[in-house]
């Protein structure tokens, strides 16, 4: 049946009034809280963090596979807990903790809205794993920083489904779509905030897919996601009216060396590496 706009002004109220009670908005869990400011804490000992971060398996499980993962590169592959603080260090650590915790804020009410969630995590995931990917092949940007700063981007589109508490009222993808068109980038920026995440990290959701804006001569933080945010949409959507690649303010930023462009327009860097980018996707994942 074709939505009527009455149809569509019933989502949008639901958004509205999340947008308008920020107390609905999803907390970081407890235990996140408790190991970032651990690791805030210049004085805090190693066995403390071990202790802190084994107290969640799934984020101890997901340390240990991010740390020996192609993305890092190492020598040898981390055996424990202590080694995985080690490789990675407090930065690294802080950031794949914000990672696992977005995955398990958002309390999904019915069949319906899950298909929608693992649908945008999927895609968030594929987007964070070709900005770290990138990050690590371009230099100036560590690699976790750029995939975590990619996936909180568009966390207001996550949040989205968070407004809807009953399993009665569930949107149509194109309608989910619609509406993180329309709010996706407010309470992402609602979120972060919330959450007191480095004001980098709520710059980026502001300014994420502008294309042609450009602050500085060298490719920054900015840059890596939108090339990422270009090629998730150019996966997900071959028809999609994206400008051509060439014209990103991004891509005048890539050196002769990453800047060959593929016959389907996508970076060649980033189509001749798919195996690398889902390895990390699966790590992330």
């Amino acid at each position: 049946m074709e939505t009527t706009q009455s149809d569509y002004s019933i989502y949008r109220q639901v958004v509205t009034q999340l947008m308008n009670d920020q107390e609905q908005l999803p907390s970081l869990p407890m235990l996140t809280l408790e190991i970032r400011q651990a690791l805030a804490r210049p004085e805090v000992s190693m066995i403390q963090l071990v202790r802190l971060i084994g107290k969640d398996p799934a984020l101890s499980a997901l340390l240990m596979k991010y740390a020996s993962s192609a993305l890092l590169r190492t020598r040898l592959a981390p055996k424990t807990l202590q080694d995985v603080l080690r490789v990675l260090g407090m930065q690294q650590v802080d950031r794949v903790v914000m990672l696992h915790s977005v995955k398990s804020l958002f309390v999904l009410h019915s069949p319906g809205h899950k298909l929608l969630f693992v649908d945008a995590w999927q895609r968030l995931i594929l987007k964070a794993s070709i900005c770290g990917f990138l990050a690590r092949k371009v230099g100036q940007v560590p690699a976790d920083h750029a995939a975590l700063a990619s996936l909180l981007s568009e966390v207001g589109s996550l949040a989205v489904l968070s407004a809807f508490k009953g399993g009665d009222l569930v949107p149509t993808p194109a309608r989910y779509h619609s509406l993180c068109q329309a709010y996706g980038k407010s309470l992402g920026v609602m979120l972060l905030k919330k959450w007191t995440v480095d004001e980098a990290y709520v710059d980026i959701v502001r300014e994420a897919g502008n294309w042609t804006l450009q602050r500085q001569r060298q490719i920054e933080l900015l840059d890596l996601v939108n090339l990422s945010l270009f090629h998730a949409i150019q996966v997900a959507d071959h028809g999609s009216d994206l400008p051509a690649l060439t014209s990103l303010a991004a891509y005048a930023k890539l050196n002769g060396s990453h800047n060959e462009v593929a016959a389907d327009g996508s970076l060649a860097l980033v189509s001749q590496h798919w195996d690398e980018i889902h390895e990390l996707a699966a790590v992330l994942r």
